[in-house]
């Protein structure tokens, strides 16, 4: 029995250390040196401050701000940890709302998006969450309806607005992967640079 189990358990203690151990040391590693930038977090700094991740969106409800996607994150209720409260981009639980097209609640959520958008058609990403609610990008027509609210807001010109939102708009991956897309943190620190 003992000829039987020592191998068994050598195996195991050598794989655990083998793929639980050196393999993601040597991946951590490795993604260290060759894309520092990305391994740490792909995080923003502005006046030696990390003020978010270029991956992960941010609320942002002012509207002196553009607005991200919708979020269907939620987080423990500290009121009672048996129940959820809404917790928009909380990376922490990283999930769709799992609602069904036909669903009453999402059909009102997304009427009540629309309503608050102010404009037909409203754009699919502005009333609709991410599957993984992070999402830090809005498409192109996404950030240009939002120019007149942050325009009026901020006090400056809507054709200066216009022109940041179409200097912030990244193309394809490689010419043709994806969509254009506008990450609205950049944005939005774009837009503090300004000063109104």
């Amino acid at each position: 029995m003992l000829s039987i189990l020592r191998p068994a358990v050598v195996l195991l203690v050598l794989f655990t250390l083998l793929t639980g151990v050196a393999y993601p040391l040597a991946v951590t590693g490795l993604a260290a040196v060759v894309a520092p930038h990305q391994a740490a977090g792909s995080l923003i700094v502005r006046d030696g401050t990390v003020v978010g991740s270029a991956l992960i969106g941010q609320s942002f409800t002012s509207n002196r701000y553009f607005h991200g996607r919708p979020s269907a994150t939620t987080a423990a209720d500290p009121a009672d940890p048996s129940k959820t409260i809404d917790a928009p981009y909380n990376a922490a639980a990283s999930a769709g709302s799992n609602l069904a097209p036909s669903a009453k609640a999402l059909q009102e959520a997304v009427a009540a998006r629309a309503a608050a958008l102010g404009v037909r058609p409203a754009p699919a990403d502005l009333v609709t969450a991410s599957a993984s609610g992070l999402d830090p990008h809005v498409s192109p027509e996404g950030a240009l309806v939002q120019v007149a609210r942050v325009a009026a807001a901020r006090g400056l010109p809507e054709a200066t607005v216009r022109d940041l939102v179409e200097r912030h708009v990244e193309g394809r991956a490689f010419g043709l992967l994806g969509e254009p897309r506008v990450d609205v943190l950049a944005l939005n620190l774009a837009l503090d640079a300004l000063k109104p």
